[in-house]
């Protein structure tokens, strides 16, 4: 469904600006929602962008390597507390885990030895591993938050190693052709933008390389457009299960570790990035290499999702547009926010069920429960957020919410059968307050 026209003016406002303020020779940005594209917004002359131009996507490519290693993880060939040394034995970081690695927490240092891999011929992945030394560990693993390309390009080999198929393979059988990203490519593949840095004196540009990173590729070698990308925007928002299961990506979109211990608003997942805007929280990444500046925003209760590129490099253009799929995303959602469900009326639950429902009480508070359409029991305190329980067995409920999430709820009834209580995880709930637990 398309942006009504004054979202859509707003967000071509904020787009232009972008490309003003953050002199970009070209600026392109997908909104998406519900799986598809609902807005372009474009500017800029060099070149003329559109949906199908290819920019580089730079370290947004560790959101598909990350969801490799999960593949694999589900496939039961790898544990994400394998350390390193189970798939890439002998290296002096070896203890180092996988999830640890994922999550941007295990302390390893940010780039490889050598030149700055973004902007030079990429090494082989015996080459990496060589230059491996137990200094690469900046910092104990799970202290603190610290970024790693270096990371990446391990979580390519082990994933190489375990498969026998390259990466860049692997994620075309895997990821890019299923989900029909023909314009998501290792090498760029015209029509595609230069990249430049733009001097800051005289807004000259200066074209940058194009390179093979190598066995770093993992961490940042993809090209990629508003369209496909905007196909990858929905597969984080609501993954095709034959490809990842639901609850997978879920796992992936809770917080490892977080980067602004003061503000609590930035954070990272199993490789996806974490921000909070309010009172929302959006999963996606940030991506830049020489000449390029990449952002990527998804707010998946709603699966709404912003998708931008830039073709030039530097902190002026990062700020301007790696921070924009947030602020468009916000701007989409408080403007156009989703309708409630309509209520409908619902068929009358069997009697056992039926008995669950109402007032109990423990220690003093009261709760509610109903029966949702789906058949599962849920309620709490009022001004509490739901718990929510399904039925596993008879007088039997699985906890799949808040405080009670994997709690097992039972049914306690007197001789003639009746509910008189709720055991949940040993808290015993009653019908009225006086009643002994």
């Amino acid at each position: 469904m398309a942006l009504l026209p004054e979202t859509a003016r707003q967000v071509d406002l904020l787009v232009a600006r972008a490309q003003a303020e953050g002199r970009g020779p070209s600026l392109a940005l997908g909104v998406v929602r519900d799986g598809a594209l609902a807005h372009v917004g474009l500017a800029g002359e060099q070149p003329r962008p559109d949906a199908d131009l290819q920019y580089r996507i730079g370290s947004i490519s560790k959101t598909m390597t990350a969801v490799l290693v999960m593949q694999q993880r589900d496939a039961g060939r790898l544990a994400l507390d394998d350390p390193l040394d189970k798939h890439l034995p002998g290296t002096p970081v070896g203890a180092l885990t996988l999830r640890q690695l994922l999550g941007h927490a295990s302390g390893l240092q940010r780039e490889p030895d050598g030149q700055w891999w973004e902007r030079a011929a990429g090494a082989d992945l015996e080459t990496l591993l060589a230059g491996l030394t137990p200094a690469k560990i900046a910092h104990p693993p799970h202290h603190v938050y610290h970024y790693s390309n270096l990371a990446y390009g391990l979580l390519g080999g082990v994933l190489e190693r375990i498969t026998g198929t390259p990466w860049a393979d692997l994620l075309r059988e895997r990821l890019l052709e299923p989900l029909g990203m023909r314009r998501t490519t290792y090498h760029p593949t015209e029509p595609y933008a230069r990249g430049y840095v733009v001097h800051p004196w005289h807004d000259t540009l200066r074209e940058e390389p194009r390179t093979d990173t190598g066995a770093m590729a993992p961490a940042g070698q993809l090209w990629s457009t508003v369209e496909d990308l905007a196909r990858w925007a929905a597969f984080l928002a609501d993954p095709a299960p034959d490809l990842l299961a639901p609850a997978t990506l879920t796992e992936m979109c809770a917080p490892v570790v977080i980067s602004d211990l003061d503000a609590w608003t930035g954070g990272h997942g199993l490789g996806v990035e974490l921000y909070r805007v309010g009172e929302r929280v959006y999963v996606g990444h940030g991506g830049s290499m020489p000449g390029y500046v990449a952002g990527l925003a998804v707010h998946r209760p709603t699966r709404t999702a912003v998708v931008d590129f830039a073709n030039s490099y530097g902190l002026r253009a990062g700020h301007h547009v790696v921070g924009l799929a947030r602020d468009i995303l916000t701007l989409v959602l408080d403007a156009e926010p989703a309708p409630p469900a309509p209520w409908r009326p619902a068929e009358a639950p069997p009697a056992d069920l039926a008995e669950l429902t109402g007032r109990w009480w423990w220690m003093g508070g009261e709760y509610e429960f109903r029966i949702d359409p789906a058949g599962d029991l849920v309620g709490g305190q009022v001004g509490r957020p739901l718990l929510r329980f399904t039925p596993e067995a008879p007088d039997r409920w699985r906890g799949r919410s808040g405080s009670q999430d994997g709690e097992l709820l039972t049914v306690i009834r007197d001789e003639a059968g009746r509910a008189v209580a709720l055991d949940i995880a040993t808290f015993v709930f009653t019908r009225t307050p006086d009643q002994e637990p």
